[in-house]
């Protein structure tokens, strides 16, 4: 994201790790078949390696998405940017956000992440979504 001169930016961070878990456990089972029939005869282990190989994309682009995508705080804006080749940036401006509210269910409370939503942008999977509110409300005019 371009930071205007004289904006200084408060937070960049990733989304929490737990975005992962699914497309990793997608992943992981695939893997897991592909490896079984790896070890049969011949037809089913071409298939068996193409999968494994799917696979490895599959967790490839999950990480290299989570990777591409950050939340930041500056003294002007909330923003939510993401991608590589094509850039997409989702902000609100700090002085037109009404109420921040942070929704938490249990797992997130327990694994320190929640959604942040800040008049119409709503960031899910925030990585200690209190401390964002906290820093968010203390900007907000």
């Amino acid at each position: 994201m371009r930071v205007d001169h004289g904006e200084r930016v408060y937070l960049e961070s990733r989304r929490h790790g737990v975005v992962l878990a699914p497309a990793l456990a997608r992943a992981f089972l695939l893997a897991a078949a592909g490896g079984f029939l790896v070890s049969l005869a011949w037809p089913f282990a071409l298939v068996g390696a193409g999968l494994v190989i799917a696979a490895a994309l599959l967790a490839l682009r999950a990480v290299w998405t989570w990777e591409r995508t950050h939340v930041i705080v500056t003294d002007d804006r909330l923003a939510l940017v993401r991608g590589t080749l094509r850039r997409r940036i989702a902000a609100v401006r700090l002085e037109r956000v009404g109420a921040v509210e942070v929704d938490q269910s249990v797992l997130g409370r327990m694994l320190g992440y929640g959604t942040l939503i800040a008049g119409p942008l709503q960031i899910t999977y925030v990585p200690q979504p209190r401390n964002v509110y906290g820093l968010v409300e203390s900007r907000s005019p």
